[in-house]
């Protein structure tokens, strides 16, 4: 008898008890330790598999028709990688167009501000005592020659590109992975499975696997029409650039909640050096005009008819997703709530065919998650 035991009967936890909270404890905490340590590459995968899920009908479809998976996967993921060159070839060269342009304006713009200042009585005094377009102006002229120290931050630009690069080249050997052998992973761990539990488990993968699939084509839908419309709008303003900076809404426009405020924003201020304030005011009034279009047509038709997620409950994820992850998180909240909303469903209804089944639930459909 080890001291301090007690005796079976006493009304005490045994010694072998108190071992065992203890070490479910110490495992626990390693656990999540190790999940920490490799939160990275964990993270990596999750996104791999929501790429993989999201590509899977693409996959699918095109396999129908040349009968081969691995050319299918490799035409799909071609088109996945030329996507952001086709990005980049659209807004890299008015980026640095305009960027060179504003460098060689600068100094013509800090004149402008001289002159102005000249005109009015209170700023010419104010200018008297503290000199201040004088120092504006000298620093103007140092500008363009000051590009030549920027070698340092480029440097670390291209590294952090570099990483990412890595990262996303990661990812989508992963994804790719997962298509190929994924479907064979998961109905290989629902074999494992009692096989009472395998039709709730055949029926919650396909749901999940729907409801990834349809958020994916919503979210580019939506950011399709928000793109094509502020096109058309750009152009009747006579914006410069109306494609590069539609592409800028589209892409934002792919982030819950605040990517469509965020794009308004960066074009309404590019509308400001265009023709201020008719341009400005036009695109302002329409951008809150689309904005409740979207959020009260097109966004819950979307959300109705694929993830059936509820409204305030993607609120809640995107906040929580945004939160812990970013932007990453924000995009990836909605369809893990409806993950989570398929899983909870399904439990519930085994729990409750168990109860009523004792031998074993029999095989019925749940309903349909409200729309």
């Amino acid at each position: 008898m080890w001291p301090g035991a007690e005796l079976p009967g006493d009304g005490g936890p045994s010694v072998r008890s108190i071992v065992r909270i203890v070490a479910v404890v110490l495992v626990s905490g390693l656990a999540l330790y190790l999940v920490y340590r490799l939160r990275t590459p964990i993270t990596w995968i999750v996104i791999g598999a929501f790429i993989a899920v999201a590509l899977s009908a693409p996959v699918g479809v095109l396999e129908k028709r040349v009968r081969r998976r691995g050319l299918a996967i490799t035409a799909v993921y071609l088109g996945l990688v030329l996507v952001p060159v086709v990005i980049g070839a659209v807004l890299v060269p008015p980026l640095v167009k305009e960027t060179n342009s504003l460098v060689d304006r600068v100094p013509t713009y800090a004149k402008d501000v001289q002159s102005f200042v000249r005109k009015n009585k209170t700023l010419r005094k104010i200018e008297q005592t503290y000199d201040i377009t004088g120092k504006l102006q000298q620093q103007a002229e140092k500008l363009p020659s000051k590009l030549g120290d920027a070698t340092g931050i480029l440097s670390d630009i291209g590294l952090g590109i570099v990483n990412s690069l890595f990262a996303l080249i990661t990812i989508l050997i992963l994804s790719a992975f997962m298509i190929g052998g994924g479907g064979r992973w998961v109905d290989s761990a629902i074999r494992g499975r009692p096989p009472s539990e395998h039709e709730m488990l055949h029926r919650a993968t396909h749901d999940i696997s729907a409801a990834v699939i349809g958020y994916v084509a919503g979210a580019l839908g939506q950011a399709v029409v928000a793109g094509v419309s502020s096109f058309v709008v750009l152009s009747i303003l006579g914006v410069p650039y109306a494609s590069a900076l539609a592409l800028i809404i589209a892409m934002l426009d792919l982030v819950p909640l605040v990517g469509a405020t965020l794009g308004a924003i960066v074009v309404g201020v590019v509308t400001l050096f265009n023709d201020f304030p008719t341009a400005t005011i036009v695109w302002v009034i329409w951008s809150i005009v689309y904005q409740q279009v979207e959020n009260t047509v097109i966004q819950p038709r979307i959300q109705a008819r694929t993830v059936k997620v509820q409204p305030i409950v993607v609120l809640i994820a995107v906040l929580f997703g945004s939160a812990l992850f970013g932007v990453l998180g924000a995009l990836l909240a909605i369809p893990a709530a409806a993950t989570i909303q398929i899983i909870a469903r399904e439990i519930r209804h085994y729990r409750r065919l168990t109860r009523i089944e004792p031998s074993g639930p029999a095989i019925v459909r749940p309903p349909a998650a409200p729309g």
